[in-house]
């Protein structure tokens, strides 16, 4: 596993400054990012450093912009994004965006979302592994 120096969190709140708080027990330096609307938000706060994003944007297309997060990741050094959950952390675009752009992400692969971002593929890849549990069926009283 690769050693990170500075971990960018790409997300907000409580999330935000529970991944924060893991790094810094890891003794890893964190980014923060916020929506203008967030600019008084704790988590921008407890971070190491914090970067507005998504000028002119609402906060809920600032926390999506995928060139905005990569832009700060980039200008503040960060060399590795933690997606947190939700937002941006399902989203395989992402992935590969901070692969293009030299930076780690730290979750699952696109090809692994992809695989796994629906039941239906996910259940083709479950019986592909051989995993074949059978339903539970609820008792009747």
């Amino acid at each position: 596993m690769a050693e990170f120096r500075k971990i960018l969190i790409a997300n907000r709140g409580e999330i935000a400054i529970r991944v924060m708080r893991a790094a810094n027990e890891l003794g890893k330096r964190t980014v923060a990012v916020y929506a203008e609307e967030d600019k008084l938000s704790l988590h921008r706060f407890k971070a190491d450093e914090a970067y507005r994003i998504g000028a002119g944007l609402g906060p809920v297309h600032a926390y999506l912009s995928i060139p905005e997060i990569i832009r700060v990741a980039r200008e503040s050094g960060a060399d590795a994004i933690h997606p947190g959950y939700g937002l941006l952390s399902e989203n395989p675009d992402f992935v590969e965006a901070c692969q293009a752009a030299g930076i780690a992400f730290i979750g699952p692969t696109a090809e692994t979302m992809r695989k796994l971002g629906d039941k239906a593929s996910a259940r083709k890849v479950a019986i592909a592994a051989g995993s074949r549990r059978k339903p539970r069926r609820s008792a009747i009283l």
